[in-house]
Order: C-alpha cells, then structure tokens, then sequence
C-alpha cells in the first residue's frame, strides 16, 4: 500500500518527536513496508508556516528535500489531476492543504498518514490494521 505523511507527521518526524506519533504510526513509518510519499503541498505548507514565524522545524527548509528522502520517503508532486479532482466525501475540513492532500490520496490510490482526528475520520486515511 502507497501512503502519504500528512504535514503533522512529516514535522514530528523532523523535530525527532516520533513519540507523538505513537507506536502504530511510528512502526508503519520505520518499516518501510509500505512505500511512502511526501507531498510537495506538506512541504509547501511547512515554508509558509516557518517563514512567518508559527513552526519551527528544527532544520532549514533547504534540507526539508532530503529529509524525506533519509526517511525514506518519495515526493509527490502536484498535478492537475490532484486540483481538480472532487473528493468523496467531503472532508469537513476547509484547509487547503488538507484537501490536497485527501485529493492526492484519492488520485493516486493512497493512504493518509495523519495525526489529524478530522482527517483520520475519512475514509482515505490510513488505519492500524
């Protein structure tokens, strides 16, 4: 299964606070039993975000890239196909990148990896099996 690392968890990560995580979202990420993917919008998010001043990441945006990449996560990049598709269900959030993320899954046959209780309601969120 494909999964993709919401922007809460991709920051966790980074700080080294994988006990945030808890153990179920911790052990998925370590394995590297299924193939992981970070959104370039995560990514996105997090220089809005550090840039005026609410997140500190712990490390330069420059290194933000290869982070993923150590923990052995793939980018994804965004396409049209991720803007303009329409979700089912509507998830009850209206942040945009939310919503980039829960289209990216739906396109891309994805699982949301999410600490995020809204998001881990909807039905493309990744569960503990």
């Amino acid at each position: 299964m494909a999964i993709l690392l919401d922007t809460n968890v991709l920051v966790a990560l980074s700080r080294g606070e994988e006990a945030r995580l808890g153990r179920a979202i911790a052990d998925l990420v370590s394995s590297r039993r299924d193939q992981g993917f970070v959104s370039v919008a995560s990514i996105w998010e997090v220089a809005i975000k550090t840039r005026i001043g609410k997140l500190d990441l712990a490390r330069t945006l420059e290194t933000v890239p290869a982070y993923c990449g150590l923990i052995g996560a793939s980018l994804l990049t965004i396409d049209h196909r991720h803007v303009l598709a329409e979700l089912d269900p509507e998830p009850v959030t209206r942040d945009p990148f939310d919503r980039l993320l829960l289209a990216q899954c739906q396109v891309e046959g994805m699982r949301l990896v999410t600490l995020d209780r809204v998001l881990a309601a909807h039905p493309l969120a990744w569960r503990e099996s």
